[in-house]
Order: C-alpha cells, then sequence, then structure tokens
C-alpha cells in the first residue's frame, strides 16, 4: 500500500510541482490550500505524513501544527523559508519531526520525505524491538505517573500529559528495562533507529523536555537518572 501523504501548502504552482514529485516516486498525494482545510482533512483521513507550509492563510502553519500535535502523532515536515518559524517550531517542542528551507530542490525534498517515512516504520517495529511483548497491552504506573503502553498516553497525578512519539519512546525504553543503564548513543540508536554520530545536544534536548514533563524538579529528576559519565537509568520505587 502507497504512503498516503499531505501537502499543506498555499502556492498552486509549488504545491503541484511537489506533488507531481511524490507521485512519480510511487506515494499517493492529497492537496489543501490553507489551515482551515488541513484540520478538517485530518479529521477525515488517514495519512503517514504531512509536508506543512508555515505561511499560509486562515490557520497558519505553526498553529496547525499545535492543534494536530493534541490528537496525532502524524509526522510532519515543515516547509518554511523563515528560519525563526522553523526554530520555534522543532525548538519548543511544537512536535515537527524534520523542516525542510525555501528554497529546496525536488531531489532534497524526496530524500527528507523517505528519510521521515523510514524512521516512522522503525518507529512502528520498535514496539518488538525493545520492549517486553508482556508491556505491550499493559498500564503501567510507576510513582505519579500512569502510562498506557497500547494507547500511546501518560497521566500524572490523573492529568493528561502530552508526549511527543520521540519522548514516549524515550520513556517507554527505560520502563521496559528498569534494571539497565543506557548510554546516550544507546538511546539514540534505540530511539531513532540510525547510527549516532555523537550529536549529545539531540539527546540532550529530549531528556530535558521529558524531564520537564515529568518531574517534580526536572533538576533533581527522580524518574530519569543521570549516571555522570555513563548515561540514564530509571530512578527505583
Amino acid at each position: 500500500m502507497n504512503n498516503r501523504i499531505l501537502i499543506v501548502e498555499d502556492d498552486h504552482y509549488i504545491s503541484e510541482m511537489i506533488k507531481d514529485t511524490l507521485v512519480k516516486h510511487g506515494y499517493a498525494v492529497s492537496t489543501v490550500f490553507d489551515g482551515e482545510e488541513a484540520l478538517q482533512i485530518v479529521e477525515v483521513q488517514n495519512f503517514d505524513l504531512i509536508l506543512l507550509d508555515i505561511m499560509i492563510p486562515k490557520i497558519d502553519g505553526m498553529e496547525c501544527l499545535k492543534i494536530i500535535r493534541t490528537k496525532s502523532m502524524i509526522p510532519i515536515l515543515i516547509m518554511s523559508a523563515k528560519g525563526e518559524d522553523v526554530d520555534k517550531a522543532l525548538g519548543l517542542g511544537f512536535g515537527a519531526d524534520d523542516y525542510i528551507a525555501k528554497p529546496f530542490s525536488m531531489i532534497e525534498l524526496v530524500a527528507r520525505v523517505k528519510a521521515i517515512l523510514r524512521r516512522e516504520k522503525h518507529y512502528m517495529d520498535l514496539t518488538t524491538q525493545v520492549v517486553n511483548p508482556t508491556y505491550q497491552d499493559e498500564t503501567i504506573q510507576l510513582g505519579d505517573l500512569i502510562i498506557d503502553m497500547k494507547n500511546y498516553s501518560l497521566k500524572k497525578c490523573g492529568h493528561d500529559v502530552k508526549l511527543t512519539l520521540k519522548e514516549f519512546n524515550i520513556l517507554k525504553l527505560f520502563i521496559t528495562r528498569p534494571n539497565q543503564v543506557f548510554t546516550k548513543a544507546q538511546v539514540y540508536s534505540l530511539v531513532w533507529q540510525e547510527e549516532y554520530y555523537g550529536d549529545e545536544n539531540v539527546i540532550n534536548v529530549h531528556i530535558r523536555r521529558l524531564r520537564e514533563k515529568i518531574e517534580d524538579n526536572p533538576s533533581n529528576p527522580k524518574y530519569l537518572k543521570t549516571l555522570w559519565g555513563i548515561g540514564y537509568k530509571l530512578g527505583e520505587f
């Protein structure tokens, strides 16, 4: 079955050019031209990837991204010529999976699309690769946290906590191997399913964001403990 891709781009020429290219590579493609249309179509149709321009009418791309992330973890590739918006999307945890700066070549776009879809497949396979099958349908309580492994949801003290897919998979990794210490390289390899090239900032940012959401005091964490010079492990409860 072909991967289904939604293009949200108000420039009809650019939209059609991207669509033609992706169709030639075997993808099933739909197009919309403003934020309202985008939110409407994702409510009724399933997609494997959204290509989302930031500067779109009615509801801008940043707001669309935030709204979609309250309901879905579908991969989203930001298309923008405005670096500050990209920084916000990726750096403030709004949930974009990647970005491509305009103007871009179709070769680069297709490469990024393939990479995102490949990573998403790895995410879906992660459960069988790093998670004990006995955990998959369980709801696990850990201190003040209640983790629904099947539905990828989390509550803290009875309140819903919104995690990105990467954040949830990092937490799942530690919960399902509670006695294991993970280096940053191991966390990256298991969650991102890519070779680790020593970019510690990627891991540091995701661990920090996850701690900000689950810890009472992120500076003195009890769930995700740091073993200095080694890595991380799950705290004892």
